[in-house]
């Protein structure tokens, strides 16, 4: 772990160098996990920033918090690589006044200026990460794909003993809250937990979850957290067996997903496998079906770091995540996927205990008939 934060360290000091400013700043819950390899500064699960942020400068590393949260942070989760300074709970002037201190009152980098979270920042002096420095947290570690592996695995088993644990009668909140429960027993954030029964399958993409029961057959989608890493995957139940037109809608989705994952090469850019899903699309027979849902992006410390559209030019490089999504109406496939140094992707969530089907080659989940 302090070799890995180390390596990180000179990545953001190189950019310090790079942009000649003061230091970085770095609050939210992404940024924080990404530079202290896996710790967490969250409490509140579905805030953006934590209760911890870090600041590094040319010379020094610094984790800033209050006196409500030092002691637990010191204890549990932070490495040595960070000193540690305390403000008053009561008290947030103090950490601006460190903060212009130990940067010498110049210009900071900072993550909350950038356009995809809703937090201002906290001084006119703040300017937004750059891409170089972005490109290093989408690029995983040796270390970052060993947690990885590890959260998908548990997300992935969490998902198999709850459906394979549901019963019709349940409602949503309860497949919901089956599937929260099985997740935080693994030690994973619950971060989303979707589920749509039978009646609400076939009208909504985001199904958030209802009282209603969910009836013959249920959608539940996960985005799973640990060490900050995000395992994305989605799995349906049916409780007897498919009809041939759920058979066949549930075959068209893997399919068309099996143009965008041979299209996630290195060097491939996002709008290209966006347009190669759409292509699949209209082959399928569903020329409009790409507007109806995002087809998902890169993933890593952010549910999706990037959502793949028509004009995402960032290229796909070796070891960056990637989780597609690709839906009909009552069928989606997910799985959240790392590209290996050899342009082969290796799934992180697959589950041998789920069922599957080969598809172009690799196995894809299917609904658990029950």
């Amino acid at each position: 772990m302090s070799e890995e934060v180390s390596t990180k360290l000179r990545f953001i000091r190189e950019t310090i160098s790079q942009t000649e400013v003061g230091g970085v700043r770095l609050r939210g819950t992404d940024w924080f996990a990404w530079a202290t390899a896996g710790a967490s500064n969250t409490v509140l699960l579905t805030a953006e920033t934590g209760v911890a942020e870090l600041l590094v400068t040319g010379q020094d590393a610094w984790v800033l918090t209050d006196e409500i949260e030092a002691q637990r942070l010191k204890d549990e989760e932070l490495p040595s690589n960070f000193k540690l300074y305390i403000n008053p709970w009561a008290d947030a002037t103090a950490r601006e006044a460190f903060v212009r201190e130990a940067t010498d009152g110049g210009k900071v980098i900072s993550d909350v200026c950038d356009n995809a979270k809703r937090v201002r920042p906290l001084s006119p002096l703040e300017q937004p990460i750059p891409k170089s420095l972005q490109q290093h947290k989408w690029v995983l570690l040796p270390t970052e794909l060993d947690r990885y592996r590890h959260v998908g695995q548990q997300a992935s088993a969490a998902m198999t003993e709850v459906l394979q644990a549901a019963q019709p009668t349940w409602t949503e909140y309860q497949l919901a809250g089956a599937g929260a429960e099985a997740l935080w027993s693994r030690g994973l954030h619950p971060a989303l937990t979707l589920v749509a029964g039978e009646r609400r399958l076939p009208l909504y993409r985001h199904a958030t979850p209802t009282a209603e029961k969910i009836g013959r057959q249920a959608m539940l989608v996960f985005c799973a957290r640990g060490y900050g890493l995000y395992a994305n995957l989605t799995r349906f139940v049916c409780f007897g067996s498919l009809t041939d037109d759920e058979t066949e809608l549930h075959r068209h989705v893997c399919e068309i997903e099996a143009k965008a994952l041979s299209a996630s090469l290195p060097g491939m850019t996002l709008d290209a496998v966006y347009y190669a899903l759409a292509q699949a699309y209209e082959q399928h027979g569903f020329p409009h079906a790409i507007r109806e849902h995002h087809q998902g992006g890169t993933t890593g410390y952010l549910a999706r770091e990037i959502v793949a559209n028509p004009t995402t030019t960032d290229f796909l490089t070796e070891n960056m995540a990637i989780a597609w999504n690709p839906s009909l109406t009552g069928a989606k496939v997910e799985d959240t996927f790392v590209i290996l140094k050899d342009g082969k992707l290796e799934n992180l969530t697959f589950d041998p205990n789920f069922p599957s089907v080969e598809v172009e080659g690799r196995l894809r989940p299917v609904p658990l008939e029950k």
